[in-house]
């Protein structure tokens, strides 16, 4: 416990100086359209709060809870698929790592250009960036089982399903969560970009519409409003993990 608030205390304390620096910084260079301070920002958020709360991080959410779940979805089935058979494993494994040598930006005006400013555009450049960390993850997770644990189960006459169950799926499960909090990041940042090159709503619409104003702090208060909710939304999961992983939160 003790160390615990040690180490918020001295997070606290050097995001506190990483604030000054930019304060001083931004004061010094005096040009609040290319580097605002932080409280200018902060002022920005407060005056912005009623459009940004009540239309653009709704819109921004959404995009993120959809392709999120798909991304959950699609990474679980594709790691079970690879870790049940060999053959699946050789033929999709070098897919999925490919499909990350896709640059985003090129793409995502595709999937405009395919589907219009709705909302699907944005869902799947969230999908194509949050599927791999998820996939991969889970699926070393599930190769982490001890192969000696299931060959005692099998002799006590543990059907294949008991053993993936009560072997395969306790050992992948702190895995799964550590991918969810990767990918609770890169889908808010997935859902931002997707925003940013063809949207009509959303905290990625609203920057890239600032900065066609030169309103340097209108432009990082949607940013700096992504970077709390998904700092709070990886914190929650982490609190989740901690109940269901129990032997992770003791150690």
């Amino acid at each position: 416990m003790k160390k615990a608030c040690k180490g918020n205390l001295a997070s606290l304390l050097f995001l506190f100086a990483l604030l000054m620096l930019w304060q001083l910084g931004a004061m010094k260079i005096d040009a609040s359209y290319i580097l605002p301070t932080p409280m200018q920002i902060l002022r920005k958020l407060w005056e912005l709060r009623d459009i940004l709360f009540t239309v653009h991080l709704p819109a921004t959410m959404e995009v993120t809870l959809i392709g999120l779940v798909i991304s959950l979805v699609l990474g679980l089935g594709l790691a079970v698929l690879m870790d049940v058979s060999p053959f699946w494993q050789k033929a999709l494994y070098p897919v999925v790592v490919a499909s990350q040598t896709i640059p985003t930006t090129t793409i995502a005006p595709l999937f405009v250009l395919w589907f219009g400013y709705g909302i699907w555009s944005k869902v799947l450049v969230t999908i194509l960036i949050t599927f791999f960390p998820i996939t991969i993850t889970v699926y070393d997770g599930l190769r982490s089982a001890k192969v000696e644990m299931a060959e005692l189960l099998l002799t006590y006459g543990a059907t294949k399903r008991d053993i993936y169950w009560k072997v395969k799926v306790p050992c992948a499960l702190p895995y799964f969560f550590s991918a969810v909090k990767m990918a609770v990041p890169m889908s808010i940042i997935g859902a931002a970009i997707g925003e940013w090159l063809g949207a009509q709503s959303g905290l990625g619409y609203f920057s890239r519409r600032m900065m066609t104003q030169l309103d340097g702090a209108g432009v990082f208060a949607p940013i700096v409003l992504l970077s709390v909710t998904a700092m709070v939304t990886v914190g929650l999961v982490s609190l989740l993990e901690k109940r269901l992983v129990r032997w992770r939160g003791e150690s």
